[in-house]
């Protein structure tokens, strides 16, 4: 199993994160490093303060050498998509092909009502999500793009210069939704992260979506597992690495360590340490 670590710019400050970061780009046991994107804090007093996700991930990439990095996830209906490719190429171009993209269906109603920006029904977010996941690889793989889709049109749609990572940055797609999300995730994805949830239900999750690929003929192993934990500082590091054990023997590649703030350098090491004690990183 790898590990990586997750801090929402929310309730905290640049400083604080940037230094996070920076600390974790020497400590090897961390592979990645992930943000959020939404506009405003979530699971909190949503009048707080709160970064733009992509802004501040460009930010990080100069500021780390070596941590893949990527948003856990996107929502797509906040930018479109031929944009997003865009944003995407010029940060895999910055960052030296350490880009993972993230993306979701989007589910925050308040700051999208707030900002104007439809959000839709069930159907109609992942009838456009997918639209999104095919409009992302045209344009982060091909030369140019045509699309005729419900949410999206586009006409010799160029995207230049593209990124190192061919055919494009790794897709990690975000959600558990057994019917649509994690048939897309199947078919457009390399990394499928589980939202929360007990080990039963990840297990459930996997292999659903290991039927959607045999449906279409592609190898689950082609995709990687992950899964996010907040760290609890009042329960150690005990709990948390019971649950990537129990995650991993079901299959999960990749635990994120999800850091609350106020965000401080200092817990760093000593969860790097717990975690080459326990013997689960690969």
């Amino acid at each position: 199993m790898r590990f990586a670590f997750k801090t929402s710019p929310q309730d905290t400050t640049w400083a604080d994160m940037l230094a996070v970061w920076r600390a974790a780009d020497d400590i090897e046991i961390y592979e990645s490093g992930w943000t959020f994107d939404h506009f405003y804090p979530i699971f909190s007093d949503s009048t707080g303060p709160c970064l733009e996700g992509w802004t501040t991930l460009t930010a990080l990439a100069q500021a780390t050498e070596r941590l893949r990095l990527g948003t856990m996830v996107t929502g797509v209906h906040y930018r479109h998509p031929a944009v997003l490719a865009n944003m995407a190429a010029s940060l895999d171009i910055i960052s030296g092909g350490r880009l993972e993209l993230g993306i979701g269906a989007g589910w925050n109603e308040e700051e999208s009502g707030a900002y104007g920006i439809p959000l839709g029904t069930i159907t109609e977010r992942m009838d456009r999500f997918e639209e999104a996941c095919q409009v992302l690889v045209g344009m982060l793989s091909r030369e140019t793009t045509d699309f005729d889709g419900k949410f999206y049109q586009l006409t010799g749609a160029r995207n230049e210069p593209k990124g190192p990572q061919r055919p494009h940055p790794p897709i990690c797609i975000g959600g558990n939704g057994e019917k649509r999300t994690l048939r897309i995730t199947a078919r457009y994805a390399q990394h499928w992260n589980f939202v929360n949830g007990t080990t039963a239900e990840f297990a459930r999750k996997r292999d659903v979506l290991a039927a959607h690929c045999a449906d279409i003929g592609r190898d689950p192993k082609e995709i990687l597992l992950s899964a996010q934990r907040r760290l609890d500082p009042g329960l150690g590091y005990g709990e948390l690495l019971e649950w990537a054990a129990a995650l991993g023997a079901e299959g999960l590649d990749l635990a994120i360590v999800y850091l609350p703030p106020p965000h401080d350098p200092a817990v760093l090491e000593p969860l790097a340490e717990a975690i080459r004690d326990s013997g689960l990183a690969s």
